[in-house]
């Protein structure tokens, strides 16, 4: 079943001839935020603004990647700030503002401070560009685009957290590493919480269309999904002293590039569910259609009782962290 969530015609106004040139802005200029700005003005999508709390930082950011501007051949605009006035009528803002992950730490351990920072952020950007569509990459994610979704009243197909699109090209890689083969030969499914109860779906997860099970045994599935699930820590481990952020980047890119250009993609992200897989006032990784106007729609899959079973798993736990967090706020 399909369920509509919204018409993408208004929306489309955005990119209408009187704002010729699409503006994006990013909350948090840390690595996920300035390598995001990097692909974006690199693929020529849009003018970034980078907003951050640290004097200087965003600024800094924003004169390096344009003083790269003629050898990448692009001619979008980078700006910094410390405050949100810059960012007024933007497209697009995306809030990657928050503490990051050390080794040994869940994304749930970051829920009371990034809910704050994250309410914050989300308030007054919407406040600058109140036609924007938002998107949210903090962690806990799944928390915090609910958190923001509260903050701002917007309406639902207008927010969205990046989520399964991480996750599947996590699992895109491991598929494609463990048979030799290229990764864009893979097309690979997670749905569910972005942590460690998140739902690869090796059925839906195909190389070429065919579906793995016929081209691994069962053993070496489970090894590629346990992967997967710890796929950001496996990261922080190594890293010792932050979280992944080309991955997300690019992550986060694609869809930056999908509403911007009007080419709808069906998806994996965080979206608000009204009954899609019995499942009510939460947003949770799901296969959508994404479009210029937001999330158009949420695409349900035919799950067997055990991957119903596991989406349900992960979206009480995503059920308990909002109230956590509702609570604090």
């Amino acid at each position: 079943m399909v369920s509509t969530l919204q018409d993408t015609d208004q929306s489309l106004s955005r990119l209408s001839p009187s704002h010729p040139m699409p503006k994006v802005s990013i909350v948090g200029a840390g690595n996920v935020g300035s390598t995001l700005a990097q692909r974006i003005v690199e693929k020529n999508l849009a003018d970034v603004v980078l907003v951050d709390v640290v004097p200087g930082r965003p600024q800094g950011i924003a004169l390096d990647l344009m003083e790269a501007a003629g050898l990448e051949h692009h001619g979008r605009k980078v700006s910094g700030s410390n405050h949100y006035e810059p960012t007024a009528e933007s497209n697009v803002v995306v809030i990657t503002a928050g503490l990051p992950r050390k080794p040994g730490m869940s994304r749930d351990d970051l829920l009371q401070t990034n809910a704050r920072i994250v309410q914050d952020a989300a308030r007054q950007a919407i406040a600058h560009s109140p036609n924007a569509l938002l998107l949210v990459v903090t962690n806990p994610l799944d928390v915090m685009t609910y958190v923001a979704w509260k903050v701002t009243n917007l309406p639902t197909h207008r927010i969205m957290g990046m989520a399964g699109i991480l996750d599947s090209a996590r699992f895109q890689t491991f598929i494609a590493q463990e048979l030799g083969l290229a990764p864009k030969d893979v097309q690979a499914m997670v749905l569910g919480s972005h942590g460690e109860l998140m739902v690869p779906l090796p059925r839906y997860s195909t190389v070429n269309g065919i579906p793995i099970p016929e081209l691994m045994d069962e053993a070496t599935i489970q090894r590629l999904v346990e992967r997967t699930r710890n796929g950001g820590a496996e990261v922080v481990e190594l890293l010792k002293t932050g979280g992944a952020y080309y991955a997300p980047a690019s992550s986060i890119c694609l869809m930056v590039e999908t509403i911007l250009l009007n080419q709808p993609r069906l998806l994996p992200i965080a979206a608000y569910l009204q009954g899609e897989y019995g499942l009510n006032d939460l947003f949770l990784g799901v296969p959508t259609r994404l479009g210029a106007g937001g999330v158009d729609r949420v695409l349900e899959l035919r799950l067997s009782e055990a991957e119903l079973a596991a989406l349900t798993q992960s979206a009480q736990a995503v059920r308990a962290n909002i109230d956590r967090a509702m609570i604090l706020l």
